[in-house]
């Protein structure tokens, strides 16, 4: 919980107000608008847990140029949110004081059970103060504020552009033919004494024997499954479609009626034995039932749209310097 609230914190902190010069110095200037510094630090916090993602997910130059790419987009956040916060105070508007006050009390309520010593603790050992913090949560409602402000919520999205809409994007709203599927998995092992003739394979098709006389495959997965990530589960896939499994473990698998149990299936030096359970057609839903759906995120384009261009408005009017 205090982790969490820590991250608020230095995310919040991102909005706040101009730099001491000597912070300055110590962390790079990034960019200056209209006289506020944005410094490298401030970029670095704000991205850092994902470039933690990408530093293990890529390498190289593939690193590098997703780095940079995701650095130059939060710093232009930044900008974004001086430049608002800018306009506010030029605009000489106030957000009440009592807003910020309740906002301080349902972060403690919430995050800290109503422990306010446990707040200030945090926030002491973070290097904040609880004024510092009012102002933190101050300048995130005055973006907030300023974005709703600047938006108009009167936009009327027509039936035609609904419709244009559904046909582009009809997949989004399809669900695949899909079956419920259980598998037993065997693996040959040649240093292995089975006892009998055939090997696995032998003991696959006497699993199998079992299964089709009346075993219940849940129990003879648990028993014999050699797939230790759904041995546990008794061998249970749950619902997949035809782009779970391999190719010639889909075929089967797609050819099963409900309740039926597979031939067993060798692949390389693997013995398969699938059982599905029930099965679901593709099907896809109806623009009435999506039509709210696709609605409301027409309207949020519009929105996003309306307010790049007040941004962008606010941006040729000021004067920005972005360091490299």
């Amino acid at each position: 919980m205090k982790r969490l609230f820590g991250i608020t914190c230095a995310l919040a902190l991102l909005t706040s107000g101009i730099v001491r010069a000597q912070s300055e110095v110590i962390d790079g200037i990034a960019a200056v608008v209209n006289g506020d510094v944005i410094t490298y630090s401030q970029v670095r916090e704000l991205i850092a847990g994902r470039e933690r993602a990408l530093r293990a997910a890529y390498q190289g130059e593939e690193l590098e140029n997703k780095i940079k790419e995701m650095r130059l987009s939060a710093l232009k956040d930044l900008i974004d949110r001086q430049l608002i916060l800018q306009e506010f105070r030029k605009k000489e508007l106030t957000i009440p004081a009592y807003l910020i006050d309740d906002r301080v009390q349902q972060i403690i309520r919430e995050e800290f059970g109503g422990d306010r010593g446990a707040f200030v603790r945090t926030l002491k050992s973070q290097g904040y103060t609880v004024t510092k913090f009012k102002q933190i949560e101050h300048d995130k409602l005055v973006v907030a504020a300023m974005r709703q402000n600047y938006v108009k919520e009167d936009f009327v999205i027509s039936p035609t552009r609904i419709q244009e809409y559904y046909d582009r994007h009809k997949s989004e709203y399809t669900t695949p033919e899909q079956v419920k599927l259980r598998m037993i998995v065997l693996r040959e092992d040649a240093d292995a004494d089975l006892g009998l003739p055939g090997g696995k394979r032998a003991m696959a098709e006497e699993i199998r024997a079992k299964l089709v006389s009346g075993a219940e495959f849940g129990r003879m997965a648990q028993m014999y499954s050699e797939d230790p990530s759904t041995q546990e589960a008794e061998g249970d896939w749950g619902w997949i479609d035809r782009n779970t499994l391999s190719e010639p473990l889909t075929e089967v698998a797609f050819s099963l009626r409900a309740g039926e149990i597979s031939d067993v299936i060798e692949i390389g030096n693997s013995y398969y034995i699938m059982m599905v359970e029930a099965r679901k057609n593709a099907s896809t839903k109806s623009i009435s039932e999506v039509r709210d759906e696709i609605e409301q995120n027409l309207i949020q384009q519009e929105r996003n749209k309306e307010l790049q261009r007040w941004i962008d408005t606010l941006r040729e009017q000021a004067y920005i310097k972005i360091y490299s």
